[in-house]
């Protein structure tokens, strides 16, 4: 189990404070060891760096650094991580016939409004003794994060609640996601469709389709979690929290002509 910054209040309590599941209080890392640990915290940092990096570059970034790793290891470790190289390939992957077909909507769209395009990404947060997993839902004018999530493993239902907290400011017209199996599944695309919102998915291997949360991150984990360290998961989601309120209300963006994302996202211009 991991430590508790507040010896006052149970772990179910601060759980009911957070929202967050006890499970996710109770994480234990499993499946993982200490070097793998290590490894998939530089794989992030240096991904983070070169998104461009794929298996092959990442071995001998590794074997530079002083690890003897083969490509193998490290091409299961970017999984686990939900990692790939930024370039466009081709699609080696069979489509899951359970799940329906979205194309990518955006190409050529003019982004002119609040609340036109919605997008959402998952992405690894390294603890100080283990991981977690962060997912968000942000609009594409305004860069405003709608919506947060933290879980210890990459099932649907923290994107779901993510996507549900997201709904509660209105609805989108589009909502852009990669092909994950979290936003590919019935539960989410059925969630979106019911809430009259067209569902738009990036092509394989092509993250800069989701250019804006992918910003998102690098500016999370150099600003922040870089930083910070976090030990405990209790700490990743009060500090993650902290800089998403200054991210949203406080911290100006060149791209927006020096206003933060709240200005844009309600007043509604640049």
């Amino acid at each position: 189990m991991l430590e508790w910054e507040n010896p006052n209040l149970t772990i179910l309590k601060q759980c009911e404070l957070l929202e967050i599941a006890r499970s996710t209080a109770y994480y234990q890392l499993q499946g993982a060891t200490d070097e793998d640990i290590k490894l998939m915290n530089l794989i992030d940092e240096q991904y983070t760096e070169t998104p461009f990096y794929g298996s092959r570059k990442m071995k001998h970034h590794l074997r530079n650094s002083g690890y003897n790793i083969n490509r193998k290891r490290v091409q299961r470790l970017m999984k686990k991580l939900g990692l790939e190289a930024i370039y466009c390939k081709p699609n080696l992957s069979k489509p899951n016939s359970k799940h329906k077909k979205f194309p990518y909507l955006l190409k050529n769209v003019k982004i002119v409004k609040p609340d036109q395009v919605w997008c959402t990404d998952i992405t690894y947060i390294r603890l100080n003794q283990g991981f977690i997993y962060l997912v968000a839902v942000m609009d594409w004018y305004s860069r405003y994060v709608l919506s947060w999530e933290i879980s210890v493993t990459l099932d649907v239902q923290f994107c779901l609640q993510a996507l549900e907290s997201a709904l509660r400011f209105g609805t989108s017209e589009i909502f852009n996601t990669d092909q994950g199996s979290q936003f590919t599944s019935n539960v989410f695309t059925n969630t979106l469709e019911n809430a009259n919102i067209r569902v738009s998915m990036d092509g394989r291997g092509r993250c800069f389709d989701n250019i804006f949360i992918e910003r998102l991150w690098r500016s999370l984990k150099y600003e922040n979690v870089y930083i910070k360290d976090y030990r405990t998961v209790l700490e990743a989601i009060n500090g993650i929290g902290d800089y998403f309120d200054i991210y949203n209300n406080k911290r100006l963006h060149e791209s927006l002509n020096y206003k933060t994302p709240r200005d844009i996202y309600f007043k509604g211009q640049l």
